[in-house]
């Protein structure tokens, strides 16, 4: 009687782990490959949610992050594809490259990026052409417009230093506009190129080497990773600093002109549901930025004893005091 019992709970058992795994499998699993956890992760689910997918519910997300780590890109999207993920967000060109070695099939959602085109991901904004399609952050007015705020918040500057991750291949095209953008009004640019975080010490005294008066962050692999070296070199050299993410601003940084990077994580979940909707990236087109925001972080410019002139504060959309 026991032995009958016994294999009939272990039938029920098993036809509900059968109709557990025949149920998972019907949901959609979508891959995220960052260099970490963080708040813009907040905003992609969100985004999510604002469509009606309701994580571990009717989408499964497999998370993979690099930690600092860009060697293990591949093998990490070699495990999503095992994983059989219908896409992969993932955040830069560089990465999508790196992902675009391992499969030119699974669809690749840039949540922000630099130029896809120019790095080779895309045949073009319009028309992508291949797995990768989502959100850029380029606009070539955006450095003479950092540029200008600089300017006029500390008028007396005359030489400034770029600070930007030569690994990531649309920061050259971020420097050489804003090179022509510092000719236009008469400012000189000084080249402050990174590989590795271990090369931000002897930039920094390169820096205090050519005698820079203000100082301009361009985002990358080591800028964003290293935010805190960074903004204690701006504080304690009371340098007049503009950021290209908002985020610095937020944490401490002077100024900051740039895209809602929280807000684009949020967008690139209308392209993941086109996707699992039956959208081939080739024909999604790349979402250029339309609106860009101005921080002002006050308590900054106390500490580093700077006045923020009245024309500059009314431009800003965001003071944080």
């Amino acid at each position: 009687m026991w032995l009958s019992q016994f294999l009939l709970v272990l039938v029920v058992i098993a036809l509900c782990v059968s109709a557990e795994a025949q149920q998972q499998g019907k949901i959609p699993r979508i891959g995220v490959l960052l260099d970490s956890d963080s708040p813009r992760l907040k905003s992609f689910r969100q985004g999510l949610r604002d469509l009606g997918y309701i994580e571990d519910k009717n989408i499964l997300i497999e998370y993979r992050f690099a930690k600092g780590n860009p060697d293990r890109i591949s093998a990490l999207a070699a495990d999503l594809i095992d994983k059989k993920v219908k896409l992969i967000l993932t955040a830069g060109t560089a990465w999508a490259r790196a992902i675009q070695q391992v499969t030119v099939v699974t669809p690749i959602v840039l949540a922000v990026s630099g130029d896809p085109v120019a790095a080779g991901v895309a045949a073009s904004l319009a028309r992508p052409g291949g797995n990768v399609t989502g959100l850029s952050m380029i606009s070539p007015e955006v450095s003479g417009k950092r540029l200008e705020l600089l300017k006029e918040t500390a008028p007396k500057i005359s030489r400034i230093g770029v600070l930007w991750d030569r690994i990531v291949p649309e920061n050259i095209f971020d420097f050489r506009t804003t090179e022509v953008a510092a000719q236009a009004i008469r400012l000189k640019v000084e080249s402050l190129e990174v590989r590795t975080p271990a090369d931000l010490e002897p930039t920094f005294s390169l820096a205090l080497r050519q005698r820079i008066s203000a100082l301009i962050v361009i985002g990358g692999g080591v800028t964003n990773s290293e935010q805190e070296r960074i903004l204690a070199f701006e504080v304690k050299n009371r340098l007049p600093t503009m950021h290209e993410l908002l985020t610095y601003a937020e944490s401490g940084g002077l100024m900051a002109y740039g895209v809602n990077q929280a807000d684009m994580f949020r967008r690139a979940a209308k392209y993941v549901d086109k996707i699992l909707k039956g959208a081939k990236p080739a024909a999604l087109p790349i979402e250029q930025p339309t609106k860009f925001e101005f921080v002002i972080n006050l308590k900054t410019a106390k500490q580093i004893g700077l006045t923020i002139p009245q024309t500059v504060l009314y431009r800003a959309d965001k003071l944080i005091k």
